[in-house]
């Protein structure tokens, strides 16, 4: 694959894996959402909340800044705060 090919290649199979991701998601209840299945594993909410802190740490001004940035809090990706709805969390997810 070309340089000039690669974006517009990752571009559309992020978007692809959006689509699935989100008609999984679309699938369970609020209750579901929030629910892990054991005290070792997370919640659909927080793999979701953790993924889009992810995404925009690693993905924002990608050419030409690398890794995590500096305002990203990533150990509160990993608990569920006061106004973490299942609409806010979609909403940064959507972000």
């Amino acid at each position: 694959m070309s340089t000039a090919e690669y974006l517009p290649e990752t571009l559309r199979e992020f978007r692809r894996l959006k689509r699935l991701a989100e008609a999984a998601l679309a699938q369970v209840a609020d209750d579901q959402f929030f629910a892990a299945l054991d005290p070792e594993s997370n919640s659909l909410a927080i793999i979701g909340k953790h993924g889009a802190g992810n995404l925009r740490s690693r993905w924002t001004d990608f050419l030409t800044t690398d890794g995590e940035k500096p305002d990203r809090r990533r150990d509160t990706e990993f608990v569920i705060e006061p106004g973490d709805t299942r609409t806010a969390l979609m909403d940064r997810w959507e972000a």
